[in-house]
């Protein structure tokens, strides 16, 4: 089963249409999170996430949003309420298995308190080992990583919307998992946005 991952789209909708149509033909979607930004909703990100049949975790990003500190911004003319409600109902982590193995979807850490940024490097990626899972998937960095911690592979496909990591020359990326044979294509693009 050939997996597509984003995260991070930070409402950037050519971003995650260009990664679409990147990862060629895939049997599952998964997006990681922080597919809208600070207090602004995008409705062409999230409906065509939704259109897709996309797994959808939400990240900080949603939090806020759909926090008490958001209330002006769901407010706002423009948000289509079905797509927020839709978006407001996803998990902060799910477990799926997909071709026989076992997939941990979080935004940023498998252990709480949530929230931590763990980059490439960090000494904290070994205690990723310690998920009930053959993958675990996470965002939040907006810098990608391919690393086995135990008998745990860990996945970040980087930034899909909002590029910040220097070591692919500042480009967005996305990732297509091969869940049979474990490997991992990184792909990275330039922003469309910015052409």
């Amino acid at each position: 089963m050939k997996v597509g991952i984003v995260s991070d789209i930070h409402c950037n909708a050519v971003g995650l249409s260009q990664a679409l149509t990147l990862m060629g033909d895939i049997d599952e979607l998964i997006c990681l999170g922080d597919s809208i930004y600070e207090y602004r909703f995008s409705n062409e990100v999230v409906g065509l996430l939704k259109e897709r049949q996309a797994e959808v975790i939400v990240g900080n990003h949603e939090e806020y949003f759909f926090g008490p500190q958001g209330v002006r911004a769901r407010a706002r003319d423009g948000v289509d309420p079905a797509l927020a409600e839709w978006l407001a109902s996803r998990a902060h982590r799910r477990e799926l298995t997909i071709g026989g193995k076992r997939l941990l979807l979080v935004h940023s850490t498998p252990w709480e308190p949530r929230g931590e940024y763990i980059h490439p490097g960090s000494f904290l990626l070994d205690r990723f080992a310690e998920a009930d899972a053959d993958f675990v998937l996470y965002g939040h960095t907006h810098q990608q990583l391919v690393h086995r911690a135990g008998r745990v592979l860990v996945i970040n496909p980087g930034s899909t919307g909002d590029a910040r990591d220097p070591r692919n020359g500042g480009l967005l990326s996305c990732a297509v998992l091969d869940t049979a044979s474990e490997e991992v294509e990184l792909i990275d693009f330039a922003d469309p946005q910015r052409g």
